[in-house]
C-alpha cells in the first residue's frame, strides 16, 4: 500500500528534556500515517564525529538533519526523517538521527546508553559512527554495546543468567545489521603487510585475545557482543570530506569542493544501505509498518520513563492487542464499505444478498489476515467473524424491511379500485362475492407480474389476503345469490387456501435457515482457509529467521574454530541445536487444531440465533 510522505525536513521523534526521554506526538501521528513497511536507519556514535552528514546523504539532500560547527552536540534526542525509499516505491525509509554519545555538557552517561538501545530495537540498520581507527580506544567508546542485555530484553521471564551471552539468539531475531563507519582514516589498509579490505579490517579488529586473565575478558567482552549480537556487519572507511576550517560549511558545500575519494566512498555507503537494508520486523518475522513503528517507539520510551527495560516480548504482546483490535475494526469497515457499493435492496432473493455478502467477507478477510498477527487464539478472527455475522444479519433485516415496504406500496397501488368499491359497498349485492373474489385475484395476478419486489413478496401479499379475510368473509355472508351450504363450501375453500399460504410462508423461511446455515458453513470453510493460508505464511517467515539466525551461529562458531576458540565454539552448540529443535517444532506444527476447536463452538451459536429469529 503506497503512502504519500510529506516530510520536507526532519522532525523531532524523542526529546531529550531535562534528562527524561520524551515523546513527541506530531512526529508519533506523522509516522502513524504511514500504513507501509519502513526501513529504519539509525545512526549513533560520539558526538561531533559528523553523522547528521550519513543521514542527510541517505536523504538523498545535502542538508536537514544539522550538522552544526562547534563542539556542543547539535542533536538533542532522536530527530526522524521519513522519504521515498529509493527503488521501492512500496516501502519508505525511515531516518533516526541520535545525539551524540558522551556529550560532556550533558554528562549522562545513563541517557547514552538509553539513546544507544532505543537506537538498536527501533533500527532495522545501525550505522556507529567513530572518528580515527579501530583500536581499543574506540572499542572502548563502544561499551554501549557490552549494556545492551541490561538495556534491552528479549523475553519478559528469561531462563537462566539474562547477564550471559547465551541468550544472544534472541536478541539476532530483531537486531539490526550493523555498519561500522570510520570517519577521517588515514591509515593505509592493510593486515600483516598485506592490503585488506575495509570488512577484513573489520573483523580483525573484532578477534578474541586466548586468555582467561581479568584484561583479556574486558578486551574479548564488547567484541564478544559485536560478534554474537550482530552477525551481519559491515564497515566503510571515510577521507576527511575537506579541510578541518572548511567543515563548519559542509552542508553549503557542492560535491566538486570535496574531496573525491570521500564523495566516492559517501556514495558506495549510501548504495549499499539502500541495496542490503530490510524492512524493520519483529520476532516471527512480522514486518513493521509506521503505524506499528510509532506503537513501538510509545511503548518503548514509557518503559523506559517508568524506571522499567523495554522488552521485545512484551512489547510485541502489546502491539498485537492493539493491532489486531484495529486490525477487526479495519476489516468490519471494508466489509461495510463494500457491502453498501455492492448491495442494492432489496434483493430479489436471500441468496443474491448472501452471495454478496460472500464477496464482501471475504475481502474483509483479506483486510484482517494482512494486519493481524500473533493472534494464537484466534481470538480476534473469532470476533470479525461474530462482527460480520452481525452485520450480516441487519442487512437481512434491512433487506426484509426494504422488500416489505416496496410490497405494502405496490398492493396499496394495486387495491385502490379495490379499497373504493368496499367502501362504496359495491360488493354488498347478489353475486357480489365472486366480483370481490375475481378482483382480489387481478390484483395478485398483477402483483406477480411486477418485477423487484424482493424477499418478503409473498409474506406481504399473505398478510395482505388475510387482512381482507373479515371484509371477504362479510360479503360472502350477505350474498344472496350462494345458499348456505355454498357458502360454507367457499369458506372452507378460503380457509384451506389460507392455510397453505402460511404453510408455503413456513416451507420458504426453513429454505432461508438453510440457506443462511449453508451460508455459515461456507462462512466457516472460508475462516479456516485463509488462517491456513496465514499459518502458512507466518511458519514460512517463523522458519527463515530460525534459519538466518542458525546460519550466524553458525558462522560464528566455524569462525571461532578456525581462530582456536574451540570452547568459545562449544558453548554455541546448545544454541544451535536448540534452534534446530525450534524448526522441526514449526515444521510438524499442525494448523488447524487450535482453531477448529474454537470455531466449533461459535457455530451452534449462529445457528441458535437463527432459529430464535423464526
Amino acid at each position: 500500500m503506497a503512502s504519500k510522505i510529506q516530510m520536507p525536513a526532519p522532525v523531532c521523534l524523542i526529546e531529550n528534556k531535562d534528562r527524561k526521554l520524551v515523546v513527541h506526538q506530531e512526529a508519533l501521528q506523522a509516522l502513524s500515517g504511514i500504513h507501509q513497511p519502513v526501513v529504519v536507519v539509525a545512526i549513533v556514535g560520539l558526538y561531533r564525529t559528523g553523522k547528521s552528514y550519513l543521514m542527510n546523504k541517505l536523504a538523498g539532500k545535502n542538508s536537514g538533519f544539522p550538522l552544526g560547527s562547534t563542539v556542543q552536540a547539535n542533536t538533542k534526542g532522536i530527530w526522524m526523517w521519513c522519504v521515498p525509499y529509493p527503488g521501492r516505491p512500496n516501502q519508505t525509509l525511515v531516518l533516526l538521527d541520535t545525539e551524540g554519545l558522551g556529550d560532556v555538557e550533558k554528562g549522562d552517561a545513563q541517557n547514552d546508553s538509553w539513546i544507544f538501545a532505543l537506537a538498536v530495537l527501533l533500527s532495522s540498520t545501525l550505522v556507529y559512527n567513530s572518528m580515527g581507527t579501530i583500536d581499543q580506544h574506540a572499542m572502548d567508546q563502544l561499551h554501549y554495546v557490552t549494556e545492551l542485555t541490561e538495556r534491552i530484553k528479549s523475553k519478559s521471564s528469561p531462563e537462566g543468567n539474562p547477564e550471559e551471552l547465551e541468550d544472544s539468539a534472541e536478541y539476532v531475531r530483531f537486531f539490526p545489521m550493523f555498519i561500522w563507519a570510520l570517519r577521517d582514516f588515514t591509515l593505509q589498509l592493510e593486515l600483516n603487510g598485506q592490503p585488506c579490505t575495509e570488512d577484513e579490517y573489520l573483523e580483525n579488529a573484532l578477534k578474541l585475545k586466548k586468555g582467561l586473565s581479568r584484561e583479556d575478558q574486558l578486551f574479548n567482552l564488547p567484541r564478544e557482543c559485536i560478534r554474537f549480537f550482530f552477525p551481519t556487519r559491515k564497515c566503510f572507511i571515510f577521507e576527511r570530506p575537506t579541510t578541518r576550517k572548511n567543515l563548519h560549511r559542509l552542508e553549503d558545500m557542492e560535491e566538486r569542493e570535496l574531496d573525491p575519494d570521500f564523495v566516492q566512498q559517501a556514495l558506495q555507503f549510501c548504495r549499499h544501505v539502500y541495496k542490503t537494508s530490510k524492512p524493520k520486523t519483529i520476532p516471527g518475522g512480522h514486518v513493521v509498518t509506521g503505524r506499528l513503528l510509532a506503537n513501538l517507539v510509545e511503548t518503548y520510551v514509557d518503559t523506559i520513563r517508568s524506571g522499567g527495560v523495554p522488552c521485545m516480548e512484551n512489547a510485541v504482546l502489546a502491539l498485537a492487542q492493539i493491532e489486531n483490535s484495529a486490525a477487526v475494526l479495519e476489516a468490519t469497515g471494508r466489509y461495510v464499505e463494500l457491502m453498501d457499493q455492492k448491495l442494492k435492496l432489496p434483493t430479489e432473493t436471500l441468496q443474491d444478498l448472501l452471495g454478496i455478502h460472500a464477496q464482501c467477507e471475504d475481502e474483509a478477510l483479506k483486510v484482517f489476515m494482512a494486519r493481524a498477527f500473533k493472534d494464537e487464539k484466534q481470538q480476534f478472527q473469532v470476533e470479525l467473524m461474530q462482527t460480520l455475522n452481525q452485520k450480516k444479519e441487519a442487512y437481512c433485516q434491512k433487506n426484509e424491511q426494504e422488500s416489505s415496504a416496496h410490497c405494502r406500496a405496490l398492493l396499496t397501488r394495486l387495491s385502490e379500485e379495490l379499497e373504493d368499491r368496499i367502501n362504496k359497498a359495491f360488493y354488498s349485492r347478489p353475486g357480489g362475492y365472486q366480483d370481490y373474489f375475481d378482483d382480489l385475484k387481478a390484483i395478485a395476478v398483477k402483483y406477480h407480474g411486477e418485477s423487484g419486489k424482493g424477499v418478503m413478496a409473498d409474506v406481504v401479499l399473505q398478510q395482505f389476503f388475510k387482512d381482507k379475510e373479515d371484509v371477504g368473509r362479510a360479503i360472502l355472508q350477505s350474498d344472496e345469490a350462494l345458499t348456505e351450504k355454498e357458502k360454507e363450501a367457499e369458506d372452507a375453500r378460503a380457509r384451506a387456501e389460507a392455510a397453505e399460504q402460511e404453510r408455503e410462508i413456513q416451507r420458504q423461511k426453513q429454505a432461508e435457515l438453510e440457506e443462511k446455515l449453508e451460508d455459515q458453513k461456507r462462512s466457516h470453510e472460508a475462516n479456516i482457509q485463509h488462517l491456513k493460508e496465514k499459518m502458512e505464511r507466518d511458519s514460512e517467515q517463523l522458519l527463515e529467521e530460525q534459519n538466518r539466525v542458525m546460519e550466524a551461529k553458525l558462522r560464528e562458531q566455524q569462525t571461532l574454530l578456525q581462530a582456536g576458540f574451540q570452547k568459545h565454539a562449544d558453548q554455541l552448540n546448545e544454541q544451535i541445536g536448540c534452534l534446530k529443535q525450534q524448526c522441526e517444532k514449526i515444521k510438524k506444527r499442525r494448523w488447524y487444531s487450535p482453531f477448529l476447536d474454537v470455531a466449533s463452538l461459535i457455530l451452534p451459536g449462529f445457528v441458535g440465533s437463527a432459529l430464535r429469529r423464526l
